[in-house]
């Protein structure tokens, strides 16, 4: 775990009133004080309120892989650039994994006090302002919002759901109303914004032909290429390694320095940009 990401934890683990044994996102009710100030606290987002502020907006998003466990080493990296502000969305799978390495990973509030991470969301964050007519919707005011969305790790289910259209979480449902076209969100950006998809399975789940078929999705029809002006989708392919289940062959994520350094690429920013 990078040096400056575990200071940033002992911080906020020394401004609680008894510090909890497992991550704040999955204490029950009452047990963590700092989860709830912090919840009670969040007022509707609402994208336009952060139009001038002269950053490059990154959704960070998680789903359920092992792979999740990379999720703070990539908002770490991210998070060094003064000039871009993160919002992370985790799934409840991906929320599953962090709680099972608990004792190695940081608190998933923790990652807030990460310099550029503005703020963190599970599916549940979608419904908890009751909604009016008129009122801001999550999952559309986050798409206004990001000029990059990054999914890191991209399970199997995920990667099914979202080629076929499915929106049964905040994180999808942002998928699902994502402006492909480049035409909806013309006063929030300038141009269309770009989906990287990192995919993480086991061995047998990626060479499935279920998987060929989702694939020939995301890269052919969806995909960025020099064929596909339209394009709207980065497929970040995984690698060969020894898994998580103990097999050992393709489906591993890309490594998660490779993926921050594929993003900063893409946004043309590199170590001059650092704090």
């Amino acid at each position: 775990m990078p040096r400056r990401l575990r200071q940033n934890i002992s911080r906020v683990v020394d401004k609680r009133v008894t510090p909890p044994k497992r991550p704040a996102s999955f204490a029950r009710p009452g047990q963590d004080l700092y989860k709830n100030r912090m919840e009670s606290s969040q007022a509707p987002f609402h994208a336009q309120h952060y139009l001038g502020d002269n950053k490059i907006h990154v959704l960070l998003a998680a789903s359920g892989s092992v792979a999740t466990i990379k999720l703070p080493n990539i908002a770490e990296a991210l998070s060094r650039h003064s000039n871009i502000s993160i919002r992370i969305i985790v799934t409840k799978s991906a929320a599953e994994f962090l709680k099972g390495q608990s004792h190695e990973q940081p608190l998933l509030e923790s990652l807030l006090e990460l310099p550029g991470v503005d703020a963190i969301y599970r599916d549940e964050d979608e419904w908890r302002h009751p909604w009016t007519r008129g009122e801001p919707i999550l999952h559309i005011e986050l798409r206004k919002w990001a000029h990059l969305l990054l999914i890191a790790p991209l399970s199997a289910n995920t990667m099914a759901k979202m080629t076929m259209g499915i929106s049964d979480n905040l994180l999808l449902s942002v998928l699902r109303a994502w402006d492909t076209t480049g035409m909806v969100d013309v006063g929030f950006k300038e141009k269309k914004p770009l989906v990287f998809v990192a995919p993480a399975m086991n061995t047998a789940m990626w060479k499935h032909p279920i998987t060929e078929k989702q694939l020939a999705i995301l890269k052919g029809e969806w995909g960025v290429n020099s064929s596909n002006t339209e394009g709207w989708v980065s497929v970040l392919h995984p690698i060969e390694k020894d898994l998580a289940c103990g097999d050992t062959g393709v489906g591993g994520m890309m490594e998660w320095r490779s993926i921050v350094g594929k993003v900063e690429q893409y946004l043309g920013i590199g170590k001059d940009d650092e704090q």
